[in-house]
């Protein structure tokens, strides 16, 4: 008895108190406070009796505890679950609609706090067992309720035992949450818009909806009128011809017969299951007592009056022969009188259902009224046993005891349908507002009452218009031009024929017109209020009221004439099927094919919705956008437009992406919409999902089931185009999935039929391409079993993913079999499987012949497994429609199948909304061009690695740096004969460090990245690139280092001899000082004495050492030159100068070889080019000068000059060197030789362009070594020297002071290296031009040349890049040097001073140190001071050999002179610094222009075979193609056609798409297919491109007669200017810079 016992006990506990809560859903957090003080007015968990359970004659004493008010257990209810606080703070649609972990998972039972997740999440997907959802309670273990007891217990009681089961499961029943509760807890608690998606989705559910609401508190009687708006309802009836006809209508507009039920008192039967009986026997369309979630308790619905319409479907069999309202009042009709008599006043029949009629009761007066009235009435009794009895006309009754329920159902049909016939009242859902004392929520709210007049007025606008031309009136800027402006675009990008620039320009010229008369296109009144009205509303939701009121509207002002136009076309439809069944009716078939066609267009210009006022909103933003100014009579600027629709976007409306009518993407408009989402949300991460299928596959209903969204579904809504709508991710998901949103595209039908007539495959094609390249993952939609509908869309889509494949895009599929007969039958899906794998496997090889691809199966195209990826859906209906609700099985797939794209989406690559931008113009581009694979230019792909490219940069230049460092350091200890070798695994140890850093930073980013998932293709080649980068740095500064050694070794001799000279001096001017020391001597006779002694000392010099002579460089190398062709004129030297690098074409320096049968190329069309040279040849001659012009820079760096001095036998080295690579060239396949002209201006042309670095080189090295200025500089430093000795100055002071100024100029050289290369690092950084990849570079040198517009520095930049871009560099460091040279360059020389300054202080009295401890002398500390220093200075020993310093012995004062001394000679240092010295005063490999022009030069420099246009790539021999932002105008160059002096105005990815083609010496090749020439065609990148691009089309026109003077050619004839390029300005040129590069 103990356990019995306890079980009672635990079951009087009310359920809070027993059982611990769960954390509420994310939206219900706000009212968690409000909540707990609400919870404590009522601990009872019982809720108001049901009345309709009957509950008479029942003892008080069973119920478990005393009733509470009703406000306590309302809010109680509330509280259970968890909806405290939101009676203010209330539920929005978006609350609901984000993706959840819950909304993810299947659910038939939950926990209470789960219920309005559940109910939601099953609700949206049009799951009609929301209703049925079981509570799970934490004590329940077992549905049976099993005991404990052991069974084999001898002293059980049968009696004990079922009577505490049944206590149990009574009180257990008690505190279960009625399933409408929840619906109608939802409903309270919800805002206006959440309310009208929340009863839209119950009308589709096939479930009865709340007509009128009494408030829970108040009792203050709600009509909400608003959440019926958007529902339509369709039916068929048959007129007195037998014919069946269609309607449609919205349901608050649809007048029809209304029958009305309620009751008076407790009553044994259900009125609700009754009623269900005469509408769908089948689905529960009103909740009723033996409905599972049902619960012996109720609190929200007694006076809920809830509405039903019953549908015809034009059979024989309906129920019903026309749409009859059903009403229902729940509860006592005695305890609400005033819905009562709203109810019997609207209704045609009253069918009142009661126990019995007693005079007596408070009912009978009511009732006997209503019997004496004409309106029909049915009264039912529950205890009476009769059968259907016509009291009189219009009145009947009926017995339900004891009765089947099937004869009740079919008498009460009866008397329903006879009451009907003489019944003429009609029941219109409007009507029911204009009842008092009732609260309609639409006059109630404000926003809603503004929204509503709003949108009237404009309605009131299309008022007495032809439905046909209000587009055409209304609309006038996305009718006709705009399809003018589409298909012009198309014809641009689809050239036929031999099109040429002029025709292009024509092109444009006509679109620019098109877009001009566009903006002089009016405004009408309809959308200038539009405009208004979104700009007036500063809140959201009265814009959010105007915008659905205003789709409401517009789809009730056009429904009427759409639906007969509907039936029109099906009509027509079936007449074309038959005759085309007699193919002798030819012309009748031609006919009605015309009729059908006006018939489709009367269609397309009828549909008027809000998508069309948004698309007329798009091309009033485009319009203006190209012409560059807002319209006149706008009240606003357009450019706030896109902030508009942005805002539609993000509060749930879809967004037009392709213009269905237009069959076109405004990418203009869509650019700049995603630009605000941008601006409002941030750049959010999204998955794009997009769907595919045939024309009515249920695509937007799956969706729609997917996402709670509402993509037009109804027959005559097909989707037109492509629309694009937002579902947001709950955040608790957005660390899970990896994004923020999902982006749904839902698209027209495949073979849709609005485009029969039209070329439907190839819009199909375009269609699939589209959206399939936009999704992440897209859903094949096939509808039914029809073989060859399957095999069609699975041809299109297989199509779309092998272009996909070869544009390096990777989106995945899923294919969803709607509409299969039997999805259970395990065989029969393996069958469908295997058929669909092996239709794509089929449909592969033929496309992948069309595409010219690789592909045997569909898994070579994509990753497909078809086990998962193929997916079964049921039937959509349970039963045949209109009345059939939602199969709930095909809403199971929809949630299974939500997982998977889920799952999907978890695994798949983020994409940026800045990422969707770039992909729906790259994609749109690309199918412009017909050709897409060919034409598809990834602009992520781009955008990421010129993102690599800088990230690159910075990552070498690090590594540069640091080498850098290195090398100055070993170049130091060389110098100062500190080391004797130099191993590359000391220099890979001394960059370990940072090739470390590098490292982590190159795998954070790849790692980090926003655009990681790009990134990762390059990751692996760029970390070999990296690591040969450093194996390069590596060794060539170890070949450097040894180049170092070796001339140090060379030089000895001149070094030993300079500090001989020197060392001599002071020796002697110490000798001097000494005899004179002792004397009494003025500073006149001291200086007298000096004079002779230098002058005598500086002749035995210059006696022992001659002079070194300047160089004249260009002498040398013609007279070497001559040596080898005596034959050739003088002349020619003053016409060759610098010639080689400009020239337009190098045929004047060949001769052909007679033997080689060679074709002069290149031919376009009918334009033949005057060239001897092919392209090929002509690029493989401009790589030959190009490597030979590296090569001989990198030989006359390793001379080094400055130390070395000028030898003529350096020109030597260079022409040997030029000639074997003149002659291995020409040795090699080519089919010319070289003239002499060419090796000689080769030479010239190199050697005049490296003579000023040689004459400032040789500079160096003379004033540094020779003896008459290296002496002569040194004169001011011996007098004072000698001065002091004079005067006796101590040996540790003259000692000290020596070897200061012996210091001097190792610390000058270190001081301006080391601020050089600090500099150089601070420009990378800070300095726009120089702080980026390459591309970034050329970018900054082009608008450089357009701002000076010199034309002789573009004939540099175009022939002789690689100069220009040094001499860029150049001026570019020379400017910053002058701008900053107070602020930064100035204050780094002065640190860099004081840093050296310490180091040598520091090693001084380190050294001092060193000899006290190790007792030493003067020896000791010099020989440790030079190796404390050797790091930083070149300075050793050996500088010092020759001056005595024996007799030293104050160390300390000799680091008080070398602090004293230091400090004078660097504040000497600092005062001859200046901008001029700078440079001047620094060795060429160090200037900050050197180490920049080394660091950017080292990148691609092949050029294109057509234009001649640089590759901007910032790695040399990088992977993968070629390639440049944008092509240059041909006659830059010179080309011009043949036989002719006219200039070529052709462009290279103008040309790429055309038809013409080109001659090579395998035969003609057209330009689309430029790759198939080989060579160097075969590894250029060019996509056709026919925007403006207008840099070098300004360039041509400005510079038209300079070129054509340079040329002696002229821009006439084929090569004439388009007009159109006239009108670019310099600024329109360098802006273009900026959106290209």
């Amino acid at each position: 008895m103990s356990s019995r016992k306890g079980r009672e006990t635990d079951a009087h506990n009310p359920p809070h108190r027993r059982e611990k809560s769960k954390t509420p859903p994310p939206y219900f957090e706000s009212g968690e406070e409000e909540g707990k003080k609400i919870g404590s007015e009522s601990d009872d968990s019982l809720q108001r009796g049901n009345k309709d359970t009957g509950t008479a004659g029942v003892r008080a004493d069973q119920f478990l505890q005393q009733k509470k008010t009703e406000t306590g257990t309302v809010n109680n209810l509330f509280h259970r679950l968890h909806l405290e606080g939101r009676h203010h703070n209330k539920l929005r649609a978006a609350d609901v609609l984000q993706i959840s972990a819950h909304s993810l998972q299947s659910h038939d039972s939950c926990a209470e706090e789960e219920l309005i997740q559940t109910f939601m999440q099953k609700l949206l997907m049009m799951n009609y067992r929301a209703r049925y959802i079981k509570t799970k309670k934490n004590n329940e273990e077992d549905h049976t309720q099993q005991r404990d007891n052991d069974p084999s217990d001898d002293e059980s009681d049968i009696f004990d035992d079922i009577f505490d089961v049944f206590f149990n499961e009574k009180t257990s029943q008690s505190e279960g949450i009625h399933l409408m509760d929840v619906q109608m807890a939802v409903f309270h608690h919800s805002d206006g818009f959440l309310k009208q998606l929340m009863v839209t989705k119950l009308s589709q559910c096939q479930y009865a909806l709340p007509l009128l609401v009494p408030d829970p508190f108040t009792q203050q009687i709600e009509f909400p009128l608003w959440t019926f708006r958007q529902i339509n309802k369709s039916w068929k009836i048959r007129n007195t011809n037998n014919e069946t006809i269609s309607q449609i209508q919205p349901i608050y507009k649809a007048e029809t017969p209304m029958v009305s039920f309620f009751r008076f008192g407790s009553v044994s039967s259900s009125k609700s299951q009754l009623m269900n009986s005469l509408i769908n026997e089948k689905h529960n369309t009103f909740f009723h007592r033996y409905c599972l979630g049902s619960s012996r308790t109720r609190v929200l619905m007694d006076g809920v009056m809830e509405i039903a319409w019953f549908c015809p479907s034009g059979s024989h069999d309906d129920k019903f022969t026309d749409c009859v309202a059903f009403c229902n009042l729940h509860g006592d009709a005695g305890d609400h009188e005033k819905q009562l008599q709203i109810l019997t006043e609207m209704s045609s029949v009253n069918v009142v259902l009661l126990s019995q009629l007693d005079r007596n009761d408070k009912s009978a007066a009511i009732i006997q009224n209503m019997y004496r009235k004409s309106k029909p009435l049915i009264c039912l009794f529950t205890e009476n046993e009769s059968a259907l009895i016509e009291m009189k006309k219009g009145k009947y009754k009926i017995g339900l005891k004891d009765r089947n329920q099937s004869e009740v159902s079919e008498e009460l049909k009866y008397a329903i349908h006879h009451c009907l016939l003489y019944s003429s009242s009609t029941f219109r859902l409007e009507d029911v507002s204009k009842h008092s004392d009732i609260r309609v929520d639409e006059e109630d709210d404000e926003d809603c009452r503004r929204g509503r007049e709003a949108a009237r007025q404009m309605i009131n606008l299309l008022k007495e218009k032809d439905l046909t031309e209000i587009k055409e009136s209304v609309l006038p800027h996305q009718g006709k031009l705009w399809q003018q402006w589409s298909q012009k675009n198309k014809e641009l990008h689809r050239p036929q024929g031999e099109e040429t620039e002029m025709d292009i320009s024509r092109k444009q010229t006509e679109m620019k017109k098109i877009r001009e008369q566009q903006h002089k296109s009016d405004t009408s009144m309809f959308m200038k209020f539009f405009i208004k009205e979104l700009n007036s509303h500063a809140e959201n939701a009265e814009k959010m009221f105007f915008l659905k009121w205003l789709r409401i509207l517009l789809d009730e002002h056009t429904s009427a004439e759409l639906s007969n136009l509907h039936h029109k076309y099906n009509e027509k439809w079936s007449r074309v099927l038959k005759l085309k069944e007699n193919y002798y009716k030819s012309e009748q078939l031609k006919a009605e094919k015309t009729e059908l066609e006006r018939i489709s267009e009367e269609l397309q210009a009828s549909s008027f919705g809000l998508e069309h006022i948004m698309r007329e909103i798009g091309q009033i933003y485009e319009s203006c956008e190209s012409v560059k100014k807002n319209k006149k009579d706008l009240q606003v600027h357009f450019s706030s437009f896109p902030s508009l629709a942005a805002e539609m976007m993000i509060s749930g409306f879809p967004l037009e992406l392709m213009d269905g009518d237009a069959a076109h993407v405004p990418v203009i408009w869509i650019s700049a919409v995603l630009d605000e989402l941008i601006q409002k949300l941030g750049d959010q991460r999204v998955f794009v999902l997009s769907v595919l299928g045939l024309q009515s596959s249920g695509k937007s209903t799956m969706l729609n089931a997917m996402f709670g969204l509402q993509f037009a579904v109804s027959a005559g809504r097909c989707t037109r185009g492509a629309f694009m709508q937002l579902v947001r991710v709950s955040d608790e998901m957005k660390t899970q999935m990896n994004f923020d949103y999902i982006l749904v595209v839902d698209t027209e039908g495949l073979h849709a039929l609005e485009l029969a007539g039209r070329s439907t495959r190839h819009h199909n094609n375009e269609l699939a391409t589209f959206v399939v390249g936009l999704g992440n993952l897209t859903l094949i939609n096939i509808f039914g079993e029809n073989p060859s509908e399957m095999q069609d869309i699975l041809q299109i889509v297989v199509q779309a993913f092998l272009r996909m494949k070869m544009v390096r895009l990777n989106p995945s599929c899923v294919f969803v079999h709607q509409n299969v007969s039997d999805i259970t039958a395990g065989e029969k899906n393996m069958e469908g499987r295997r058929r669909i794998q092996e239709t794509l496997d089929k449909m592969t090889k033929l496309s992948a012949k069309q595409e010219v691809c690789d592909a045997e199966c569909f898994s070579d195209v994509i990753r497909f497994d078809v086990q998962n990826d193929v997916k079964y859906f049921s039937q959509l209906w349970e039963g045949s429609p209109p009345m059939a609700p939602p199969n709930p099985s095909y809403c199971e797939n929809i949630q299974e199948l939500k997982k998977s794209v889920m799952s999907h989406a978890s695994e798949s690559k983020r994409m940026m909304l800045t990422h969707l931008k770039d992909r729906i113009k790259d994609l749109w581009e690309a199918l412009l061009n017909e050709r897409f694979v060919f034409s598809f230019k990834n602009s992520l792909e781009i955008s990421a690695y010129r993102k690599l490219e800088t990230e690159y940069s910075k990552w070498s230049w690090r590594l540069r740096s640091a080498m850098m460092d290195t090398e100055n350091k070993l170049h130091n200890k060389i110098e100062n004969e500190a080391i004797h070798e130099v191993e590359e695994t000391d220099l890979q140890r001394e960059l370990k460090k940072t090739s470390e850093e590098v490292k982590k930073s190159m795998s954070e980013f790849f790692e980090k990245d926003t655009d990681k998932d790009i990134l990762i293709q390059w990751k692996t080649s760029f970390e070999i690139k990296i690591k040969e980068l450093q194996e390069n740095i590596v060794r060539e500064t170890k070949r450097k280092l040894n180049v170092i050694l070796q001339q140090r070794d060379l030089k000895k001799k001149i070094d030993a001899q300079r500090k001989y000279h020197e060392n001599t001096l002071y020796e002697k001017s110490k000798e001097l000082a000494l005899k004179l020391k002792d004397k009494e001597n003025g500073e006149e006779t001291l200086k007298k004495e000096f004079d002779l002694f230098w002058e005598q000392s500086v002749k035995n010099i210059f006696r022992d050492t001659p002079a070194i002579r300047d160089t004249d460089i260009m002498r040398d190398v013609k007279l070497l030159i001559s040596d080898v062709y005596r034959s050739v004129s003088v002349d020619h030297w003053s016409k060759s100068s610098g010639y080689i690098f400009t020239v337009a074409s190098y045929s004047d320096y060949v001769i052909i070889r007679e033997s080689t049968k060679y074709l002069n190329v290149p031919v376009i069309g009918t334009f033949r080019y005057a060239k001897t040279l092919s392209q090929v040849d002509e690029s493989q001659i401009c790589l030959l000068i190009t490597d030979v012009v590296l090569e001989t820079d990198r030989m006359i760096q390793s001379f080094n000059i400055s130390k070395m001095g000028y030898n003529i036998s350096y020109i030597q080295q260079l022409t040997d060197y030029i000639k074997r690579k003149v002659k291995d060239h020409q040795d090699g396949p080519v089919k010319y030789v070289f003239k002499n002209e060419f090796f000689m201006d080769l030479v010239l042309s190199i050697c005049k362009r490296a003579n000023k670095m040689i004459t400032d080189q040789h500079r160096l090295f003379r004033e540094a070594n020779d003896p008459v200025i290296y002496v002569e500089k040194k004169r001011e430093e011996y007098y004072s020297i000698f001065q002091k000795y004079c005067h006796g100055s101590a040996s540790a002071v003259m000692f000290g002071e020596i070897i200061c100024k012996k210091l001097k100029e190792p610390i000058d050289q270190s001081v301006y290296k080391k601020t050089a290369r600090d500099l150089t690092d601070e420009m990378r950084s800070n300095c726009e031009s120089l702080n980026g990849n390459r591309s970034n570079l050329e970018k900054h040198i082009l608008k450089t040349l357009a701002e000076e517009e010199d034309f002789d520095k573009y004939m540099n930049y175009i022939h002789n890049p690689r100069d220009h871009f040094k001499s860029f560099i150049r001026d570019e460091v020379s400017r910053y040097i002058t701008d900053k040279f107070s602020v930064s360059v100035l204050p780094k020389m002065k640190e860099n001073i004081e840093l050296l300054q310490q180091k040598i202080m520091k090693a001084a009295h380190e050294s001092t140190e060193h000899v006290q401890v190790n007792r030493g002398d003067v020896g000791l500390w010099l020989k440790r001071f030079t190796q404390q220093i050797s790091d930083e200075l070149i300075f050793s020993e050996k500088d010092i050999r020759g001056v005595k310093h024996d007799d030293v012995n104050d160390l300390n004062l000799l680091e008080d002179v070398l602090r004293q001394e230091l400090t004078a000679i660097m504040t000497e240092i600092s005062w001859r610094f200046n901008r001029n010295t700078f440079t001047v005063n620094l060795d060429y490999k160090f200037r900050p222009d050197e180490l920049l022009i080394d660091h950017f030069c080292q990148c691609c420099w092949v050029q294109c075979p057509f234009c001649k246009a640089t590759c901007t790539n910032t790695i040399e021999n990088h992977p993968g193609d070629h390639s440049v932002p944008f092509h240059r105008v041909w006659g830059i160059n010179g080309t011009y056609y043949r036989s002719t002096q006219n200039l070529s105005a052709d462009i290279c990815t103008s040309l790429v798409a055309s038809h013409r083609d080109f001659n090579t010496p395998d035969g003609r090749i057209p330009y689309r297919d430029y790759r198939r020439a080989g060579g160097v065609y075969a590894n250029w990148s060019i996509t056709s491109d026919l925007s403006e691009l207008p840099y070098w089309k300004w360039f041509v026109c400005r510079f038209q007669r300079h070129l054509e003077k340079h040329y002696s050619k002229t821009f006439e004839g084929y090569g004439k200017i388009p007009d159109e390029w006239r009108k670019y300005s310099k600024q329109d040129a360098i802006q273009s810079l900026d959106q290209n590069i």
